[in-house]
């Protein structure tokens, strides 16, 4: 591999193939890799999905996102006066606690807890709707996750992509080692995984045991470690202890957001970049939100490529040639 190979920034993006502009993209050669999110999609969904793969004959390789101990509502139960759950994983937290929803951007109480864990009742509820599928976040200390690391719907989508040849994965929330230990018993050892890391339990792990390996990458997943982190600073020294411990660490989601509102990016969204390339990172994945629509992404890929070829190479710009001028 060439100096300027080893250099480049590659980057991913998140679709499904469902997606009217998927396969567009699927076929983008300035695009390193694509990855399915099927966190919101039933069993029955993700059969339609995969036969629609067959169909579209992707050329950029696909990486499917597989869900482990991340909590998310399973079942919205109606109530006209208060927020009523089912979660996907039983839990024990001491309550009354705040939960979080939406990336952080809205909460609501923790009132109690019933049915051995897995339902939650809240003191009122957040602004906005919630609906199943989405995550929350607990960042109380005494939460514990109950049950196995997948469960059994999770199982039978493994065992589907699986069936269908995928050998490249994410896998969410990873903590310890015995969580790629038990996913690489569902997978096989010679898949390649990528380790999304979104939480403090995350983060100790990769301090203190992670091991890096030819098939294993560690991922700065920023869309939920920053709302897990205890200070929003604290997101800067957490993406320079992944990319330390693995060099060919991945930094994904919160990037470039500024595209949806306006085809010219923010100047803080390409001076991100160009930090995030500066401490190391050489490959990026873009979020779910951003990757919607086919006019945000590709003033996005477009954004992105124009920023790698003139920051890897260095190419006068025209700063460049007017301070030769002076």
């Amino acid at each position: 591999m060439s100096n300027m190979d080893k250099n480049r920034f590659e980057l991913m993006v998140t679709l499904w193939p469902s997606f009217p502009h998927f396969p567009k993209f699927a076929n983008d050669g300035r695009l390193s890799g694509v990855r399915l999110n099927s966190a919101m999609m039933s069993n029955p969904e993700l059969d339609v999905e995969l036969e629609t793969i067959k169909k579209s004959c992707p050329s950029v390789p696909l990486f499917y996102d597989i869900k482990g101990r991340q909590l998310r509502i399973a079942r919205v139960n109606f109530n006209p006066h208060y927020l009523d759950v089912h979660l996907n994983h039983a839990i024990d937290v001491k309550t009354p606690t705040m939960v979080l929803f939406k990336a952080g951007e809205d909460h609501a109480l923790l009132e109690r807890i019933e049915e051995g864990g897995t339902r939650l009742i809240f003191d009122g509820g957040p602004h906005f709707l919630v609906k199943a599928g989405e995550s929350l976040h607990i960042k109380d200390p005494s939460l514990v996750i109950h049950g196995p690391l997948f469960i059994p719907e999770e199982v039978v989508k493994i065992q589907k992509v699986v069936a269908a040849g995928f050998k490249k994965f994410y896998l969410s929330y990873v903590e310890e080692q015995r969580d790629i230990d038990e996913f690489q018993e569902l997978i096989g050892k010679d898949s390649q995984i990528y380790l999304k890391i979104e939480s403090k339990r995350g983060l100790e792990f990769v301090s203190h045991q992670f091991k890096k390996k030819p098939n294993l990458t560690l991922v700065a997943a920023r869309g939920d470690l920053f709302v897990e982190i205890d200070r929003p600073h604290d997101i800067l020294s957490a993406l320079k202890l992944i990319i330390e411990k693995d060099s060919e660490a991945q930094v994904g989601s919160r990037m470039l957001l500024s595209v949806i509102h306006a085809p010219v990016p923010s100047a803080s969204d390409l001076l991100e970049l160009a930090w995030l390339y500066d401490i190391g990172y050489r490959s990026a994945l873009l979020c779910d939100e951003l990757c919607l629509k086919d006019e945000w992404l590709s003033v996005a890929v477009n954004v992105f490529d124009s920023f790698r070829t003139a920051y890897q190479s260095k190419r006068p710009t025209f700063i460049d040639r007017l301070s030769r001028l002076c």
